[in-house]
This record gives structure tokens, sequence and C-alpha cells, in this order.
């Protein structure tokens, strides 16, 4: 038995120790350990590091000033099978169904959504608690800061609907339509908390709103995940997708371990009235500096 690393420096500033991981092959026959750090709020994210092997059979990380690089050679490897889609970009809904950088909430109710050159949204739960709320579609945000818009058409919302675009973890924030007595208005809500069991602890408050049209409106939210920063999440709002207004206060994020996976942006529509609204999202971008 030998010790290859344990407590060794990570290569993510303010982040967590490699570990959980396991050795790859490329196939030139190059060795690469793959491990783990956590980088909340941002979640756990994979690193890679080169290599080496003793004489007598033993695998080395090769170091960088004694500890985890925070960047090596990338690995030459061939042409593969098929290309794999960066999660930043745009996404447009383009035909019939989700592309695999996208996961539900929860396992989705499948008469409640369908993409068709755009996913449409229609209300799957009657609750105040987005947590509890089914087919809210969420996508991991990119470090070590991005930003989510979303262009949505809320004119088919029905009294009592919230459909918007959060900042979803154990400790959440969202930019949403809210529509009440045939009124519809966007608002910042924060204070959506769960506990360590994932019990709902807070629904939310909201904290700043405006009145706007009914229509369109691009929904937006940035996120700075870096770990040991300030974690900030801010929203705000367009009725034309050019010109933006800040809503509400700067979110902080949280970084519980427990909740290891990390923040995603969630996109969700539900009702607290009644079932029977719907939204349209056309387009989603993710972007980063």
């Amino acid at each position: 038995m030998r010790q290859v690393l344990l407590n060794l420096g990570g290569p993510v500033s303010g982040g967590g120790v490699p570990h959980q991981g396991g050795l790859v092959q490329t196939p030139s026959g190059a060795w690469y350990y793959m491990a783990f750090v956590d980088a909340y709020p941002g979640g756990r994210i994979p690193v890679l590091a080169p290599i080496s092997w003793t004489s007598d059979g033993w695998p080395v990380v090769q170091l960088v000033n004694g500890a985890w690089g925070a960047s090596y050679p990338s690995p030459v490897l061939p042409a593969p099978p098929r290309q794999v889609t960066p999660l930043i970009g745009v996404d447009t809904f383009d035909g019939t169904a989700l592309k695999p950088k996208w996961e539900w909430n929860h396992n989705p109710d499948t008469t409640k959504w369908s993409v068709d050159n755009g996913l449409t949204l229609r209300t799957a739960t009657v609750t105040n608690d987005l947590y509890w709320a089914r087919n809210t579609l969420t996508h991991r945000i990119q470090g070590p800061t991005s930003t989510a818009t979303v262009q949505l058409d809320h004119s088919a919302m029905r009294d009592g609907d919230r459909a918007g675009l959060a900042l979803l973890r154990d400790s959440s924030a969202w930019i949403g339509v809210k529509r009440d007595g045939g009124a519809t208005r966007v608002a910042m809500v924060n204070g959506l908390s769960m506990d360590g069991n994932w019990n709902t602890t807070g629904t939310g408050t909201e904290v700043a709103s405006a009145t706007v049209p009914s229509g369109r409106i691009w929904l937006r939210a940035t996120a700075d995940i870096r770990p040991g920063a300030g974690r900030p999440g801010t929203f705000s709002y367009s009725t034309d997708g050019v010109n933006f207004i800040r809503l509400g206060p700067s979110f902080t994020m949280g970084n519980d371990w427990r909740f290891f996976m990390g923040y995603r942006y969630a996109i969700f529509n539900y009702a607290t009235q009644a079932l029977g609204g719907s939204v349209k999202v056309a387009r989603f971008e993710l972007s980063t500096p």
C-alpha cells in the first residue's frame, strides 16, 4: 500500500483538495488521474493531471510546485466519434427534443412540456414552493462567472402563475413573471431555502418588482461561483432584448457541502391557484466573459 495523494494542494483557487478519482489511459498509452475538486458554490468539478509510473509500478501524480497544477498540456486524443456541444452558447430549442445538457429537477410530467422549435412549459404543479414544482428545467452553471438569459413568452399565463429563471440549490433566488388579478409584473424573489434533509424551510420573499406589458420578456441571471469569493448572483430583465434593468439586491449563493451538486440555472413555470397556464421559451443563452 502506498499513499498517492492526500490533502494535496488543488488547482482551483479557494477550492478543495483533489479526491474521489480514478486512473484513465488514452488510446496512445498516456496515463492520467481524474479527480473531483469541491468548488462551491459551483459544485464538484473534474480535474485531470498526468501520471507517471515508478520502476516498481506505482502511479505518481505530476505536481507543479508541490501541488496539483492549475493547467497541464491537453491530452493527445483522436477525434471523437461525435462532437460534444459546448455548454455555453445559444439554444433555440430547435427540433422536437431537448439537448443532452438539460436536466429536470424532478422526474418530469411528460404531458406538461414539449419542444417544437421552442420550449413550452405548461403548469404541472399547484404550489407556492419552487422546490416542489415539477418540470423545472436546469442547466449547469459555468465558472468562474457566467450569465444566462432566457426569452420568455408569458402571454398564456393564468392568474396565480409564476414563471422565470432561478439560481437553484438549497438556498435559491429567482427573477420571473407573476400573473395576478389580470396584471403582469416582473419580480425578484430570494430567501428560498432547504435544510440538510431536503425539507423546504423558506418559500421566498419578493424583494423587488416592476410592471411589465403582457407578451415577451427577457430574464437574466449572472453568477460568480469562484470558491472563497463573495458568491454573488444578480438578476435583470428587458422588454426589448437589448436594454436590461437590474432588479433586486445581490443574492449570496450558499456553499454547504451537503448540496455538492452545485448551483444550476433553472427555468420554471408553476401555478399557485390552478393548472392551465403555459409559457414558451424561445431562446436560452449562456455566456462567459
